[in-house]
């Protein structure tokens, strides 16, 4: 052992010198916790009036939602100190326990109004937000066990697309057609940021084509909405009742909005306006402005998460940090999208604002993951400095000096 060694022993415990403030990444939790509080805000907006007309607190929805974001909260610095490749003896078992959720929910699952089935204990819990997050965990571990294998068809293309297959399938018979569609994108965007192969990519995009040709044949509501859709491009009066409704709300609010609390629509005609219309109410009552701000909000949480991405210390994490930051984007773009008609109709939530405790715990796990692969890089980084100085000491320490040799001096000369 060298002197070097005994005097400056290894430390392990540097991840312990990490405080909460050290260890969480303060950007994004600023941006975080400001959706969440805008959230919070909306969602109390939106429920008081009907919450108080059944009868119940007009502070039931908010608070139960303000009590499902602080333990997502808590999750979020639990999952910060896991280091995420601890992840991979759970990622099988996990995917099986969201595969038979998705089974339970379509042998015993609550029916909505619809007609359809799409949550269990009352419809409280959605198997389906469960799924998206597990999805890119278990295909970013995945892709990371079969990078090599990629662009072989039978032992990397095939399986992925089986995986896929098998987890949108299950979705699509609740019926949750915007669900669905979603794990197929988020499958796809792996498949991407992984380094699939392009021809195999635009194979899955003619066979994703054609199977929803096919469904569209098979499902009026599929029809419907994208009739809707279709008649609403060419007259917003011809749009949906849904979209019409949002649309008004997003004119009403112009420039400035018509101030909080005092929208009109979501008491007599918007549907859902706590969940699925929640952007509609946030415009209608700060105007053009705040929802502006609401989208630089999840412009600045992708910026950060595909920065995380980018510096993480190994593939996995970049894997992990783009997926979620990614499918956390994807989702607030198609909420707001629908509403002002750009995209189909879709049952999506606004990640982090729309009231509903599956999409929040889930998207709270999310940005966990992010945070712990910040702080596996943070780890990272300073284990390569220390590395660095230890190096430099060791050069000191065998020239025999206090400082460095002067370039030309042979070594051990005075």
């Amino acid at each position: 052992m060298t002197t070097a060694s005994k005097s400056t022993p290894a430390r392990p415990a540097v991840v312990r010198r990490f405080s909460i403030r050290e260890s969480l990444d303060l950007p994004l939790a600023i941006i975080v916790l400001t959706l969440f509080a805008i959230g919070l805000l909306m969602i109390y907006s939106a429920s008081w009036q009907f919450a108080a007309t059944q009868g119940n607190s007009e502070y039931a929805t908010v608070l139960r939602q303000a009590v499902i974001g602080i333990a997502g909260i808590v999750g979020v610095i639990i999952l910060t100190y896991i280091d995420y490749h601890s992840y991979q003896k759970w990622v099988v078992p996990g995917m099986g326990a969201v595969i038979l959720l998705c089974l339970a929910v379509l042998a015993f699952g609550t029916e909505t109004q619809f007609g359809a089935r799409r949550g269990l204990l009352s419809g409280s819990v959605q198997p389906s937000e469960f799924a998206k997050l597990a999805v890119i965990i278990y295909l970013s571990f995945w892709l990371y066990s079969k990078k090599d294998s990629l662009h072989k068809w039978t032992y990397g293309f095939i399986p992925l697309v089986v995986i896929i297959a098998v987890i949108a399938g299950l979705i699509l018979g609740q019926p949750d057609i915007s669900a669905a569609a979603t794990i197929v994108v988020l499958g796809g965007v792996m498949f991407f940021i992984a380094g699939g192969k392009i021809s195999q990519i635009l194979l899955v995009v003619i066979g994703v084509a054609a199977l929803a040709f096919a469904f569209l044949n098979f499902s009026t509501t599929a029809t419907t909405r994208l009739t809707d859709y279709w008649n609403g491009l060419q007259n917003p009066q011809s749009a949906s009742d849904h979209v019409k409704w949002s649309l008004e709300a997003i004119i009403n609010g112009g420039i400035l909005g018509v101030g909080i609390g005092r929208s009109t629509t979501k008491f007599i005609g918007l549907p859902v306006a706590t969940t699925d219309s929640i952007f509609a109410v946030i415009t209608e009552e700060t105007g053009l402005l705040g929802a502006l701000i609401v989208i630089a909000l999840f412009i600045a949480l992708l910026w950060r998460g595909l920065y995380i991405a980018n510096h993480a210390p190994d593939e996995l994490g970049k894997w992990l940090g783009a997926g979620i930051s990614l499918w956390i984007f994807i989702e607030a773009v198609i909420n707001m999208g629908v509403l002002v008609n750009l995209l189909p109709f879709a049952g999506n939530a606004l990640p982090l604002i729309s009231s509903g405790g599956s999409s929040l715990i889930t998207t709270m796990a999310g940005i966990g993951i992010l945070m712990s692969i910040s702080r596996r890089s943070k780890i990272a980084q300073l284990s390569a400095e220390r590395s660095l100085t230890h190096a430099v000491v060791d050069l000191r320490r065998r020239d025999g000096r206090g400082s460095l040799p002067r370039a030309g001096s042979p070594s051990g000369s005075r």
